[in-house]
């Protein structure tokens, strides 16, 4: 079993070069992690790396082709060493001319495409990963997935295509966790409410749609992509080492269990 001090600790951060997953990129590299950030968003990796400093780097990848994703591994296993920590950020809220989709009018290709990036890509980089720590374990190995808080309310924000994708993630995630406890390995998902992002102002139609929200929630305002990226920082820590399959809601209280 590789052992990884601190700073030699390798995090994959798909989804990494912006929003949430920009945010535990910053937070992980602020605790000592080396940060490998993923996205096929252009220059926007390099950038998101660079920002970091020395010991990050980037790597554009579209989570949703196989291939793609078993090359990415050998890629960075190959030149940067074991990936100790894997956080599957990557998501897709498809809205077509803007507007929310009503599942009478929704396209295949817009379902599809949805839980291709959301529940495929997920799917595919955690079985990558979980191939090569059978394969080559790591002490302290972390995954960690993003749900939502829309399918746990039915909420009408989203489309119908997003709400059904990551359900299927989140009962994954579960599966994962079993499967890859025997190597020490831990699994747990986010759950976000609402979190000020692009995403979510995409579904909102003014700042005063976006207050009036805030109302609702207990803890009285927006969430922010730090608040996500402050309980992925915990999930991978040695702390978290006895937490496994479970969800944690990050939304100020929108839902309770």
């Amino acid at each position: 079993m590789t052992s990884q001090s601190p700073e030699q600790r390798l995090a994959l951060v798909t989804g990494g070069a912006r929003g949430i997953g920009e945010a535990i990129c910053r937070q992980l590299a602020r605790d000592g992690l080396r940060v490998v950030v993923a996205d096929p968003d252009g220059h926007n990796p390099a950038r998101v790396a660079a920002s970091r400093g020395q010991g990050h780097h980037a790597c554009t990848v579209d989570v949703a082709d196989e291939a793609a994703v078993a090359a990415l591994f050998d890629r960075i296993e190959n030149t940067h060493g074991p990936v100790a920590v894997l956080v599957n950020v990557a998501g897709l809220l498809i809205l077509p001319g803007g507007e929310r989709p009503l599942i009478k009018d929704m396209t295949l290709d817009t379902w599809e495409r949805s839980f291709a990036v959301n529940s495929r890509g997920a799917f595919l980089c955690s079985r990558e990963y979980l191939r090569r720590r059978e394969a080559a374990p790591v002490e302290g190995g972390r995954v960690v997935f993003f749900g939502a808080v829309a399918p746990q309310l039915g909420a009408y924000r989203p489309s119908a295509a997003y709400i059904g994708a990551k359900p299927a993630v989140m009962g994954f995630a579960k599966a994962f966790a079993r499967e890859s406890a025997h190597l020490g390995i831990t699994a747990n998902t986010i759950a976000p409410g609402l979190i000020d992002t692009e995403m979510l102002r995409a579904t909102v139609n003014s700042s005063g749609a976006l207050a009036a929200a805030a109302q609702n929630i207990p803890l009285g305002r927006i969430g922010t992509v730090d608040d996500c990226a402050a309980a992925v920082a915990y999930l991978v820590s040695p702390q978290a080492a006895y937490i496994t399959g479970n969800v944690i809601d990050v939304n100020g209280g929108y839902r309770m269990q």
